[in-house]
């Protein structure tokens, strides 16, 4: 129950607005209370017995409520705006973000969790600038743009997974005749509810060198070899070294564990269900301080157990074909559509992909969420329905 408001009031110079109600719990209404309410509200105090239930819910109750955004519907609107928006300064990179209906019309796919769809046309070059927002890009369709940071040209294919840590300088040009779409996670919601946030651009225009399209980057070169950490290395970064985690390694990855639970063995989260997190080689964590990111695959049939967890998620469709529900709300989802998990709700999916519409025969799910901001505080929390965890 709330007694309180924020609503400004220039007649009483005060935002604070308090009204005595009979309820349980609560004092006598007298002509007492509302005087010492009329002193809390010139003193700019607000009394915790008004607003406890708002304040300290019994569980999370999270201002975003789930949504689906469907891929062929945003594929089509970027590339309409790839033909009236320029991609350099003044369209901030031709970048369409996710807003959450229930977060006022903010560019915010949840309220600590920015996903964004970038197109990017034939021989476009988006120019440089770095921010202290963490962020990644994934692609889930085409191929033949390379993103360049620190000078480094990454190549961007489907099913690549490229992470960037924050304050590194950053760009992209397309190398192809073909436009390319992909989708960009920042936690740019969590920097500005924190004030935290610094942004800067860098140069118009890349070097000749940075044009190059090279298979594979110099990072790479140094960090992409599984157990093997380079003894020149420095000290651990704020984020993970390693600019591309590809997709033949994912794919293998989630393969095997489907196939070691077939033999009888342990390796996958639940029957059916593969997963595998992307981790910083230098120091095992999550690849970015603020942001983790996962695939799951989920075998054709399979269904997972209801989960809830602190903290929202953002999904996307890899591939195949299925039925999801979070809370109240339930989707049939194909290749690229994008949905959101608030915090505290449950999510199960049930996989309904064949050799049709999925390269592997399964529904395979990119996901990334907030969660090492909630371990880094303590306040993690998971259940899964039927069990202890």
């Amino acid at each position: 129950m709330t007694q309180s408001s924020l609503a400004p009031d220039t007649a009483l110079g005060s935002p604070v607005r308090l009204q005595a109600v009979s309820a349980e719990g609560q004092p006598e209404v007298t002509p007492a209370l509302e005087e010492l309410y009329r002193g809390f509200e010139q003193e700019l105090l607000v009394p915790l017995w008004t607003e406890i239930g708002d304040l300290m819910p019994a569980h999370p109750r999270s201002r975003a409520t789930p949504h689906v955004w469907r891929w062929q519907r945003l594929r089509a609107l970027a590339a309409q705006a790839g033909d009236l928006v320029p991609v350099g300064r003044g369209g901030e990179r031709r970048a369409i973000a996710l807003a959450n209906p229930s977060l006022g019309g903010r560019p915010f796919a949840t309220p600590t969790l920015w996903a964004a769809i970038q197109y990017l046309m034939p021989g476009e070059d988006a120019p440089e600038h770095r921010h202290t927002q963490h962020a990644f890009r994934f692609v889930v369709e085409g191929e033949g743009v390379w993103t360049v940071v620190g000078g480094d040209p990454v190549a961007m294919r489907r099913g690549d997974f490229l992470p960037q840590a924050g304050w590194n300088m950053h760009a992209h040009h397309n190398a192809t005749t073909e436009p390319m779409a992909w989708i960009d996670g920042l936690d740019i919601p969590f920097q500005y509810a924190n004030e935290a946030q610094f942004f800067e651009f860098g140069r118009d225009e890349i070097s000749a060198a940075e044009h190059a399209t090279p298979d594979r980057s110099r990072a790479e070169r140094l960090w992409g070899h599984p157990g093997l950490r380079p003894v020149s290395a420095p000290e651990p970064s704020p984020g993970t070294p390693l600019l591309a985690y590809r997709w033949e390694h994912t794919d293998r990855a989630l393969n095997d564990q489907l196939a070691l639970e077939a033999e009888g063995f342990a390796g996958t989260v639940e029957p059916g269900h593969a997963a595998v997190r992307f981790s910083d080689p230098s120091t095992g964590a999550d690849v970015l301080p603020t942001l983790r990111a996962e695939m799951h695959r989920v075998a054709r049939g399979a269904e997972t157990a209801p989960i809830r967890e602190t903290g929202s998620s953002v999904y996307q469709v890899f591939d195949g074909s299925g039925a999801v529900t979070v809370g109240e709300e339930s989707w049939s989802v194909t290749r690229g559509d994008l949905f959101v998990v608030p915090s505290w709700q449950p999510l199960s999916v049930r996989s309904e992909a064949g050799t049709s519409d999925s390269d592997s025969g399964a529904l395979d799910l990119f996901r990334f969420s907030d969660s090492p901001i909630f371990e880094a505080l303590g306040l993690d929390r998971t259940h899964v329905e039927g069990t202890t965890r």
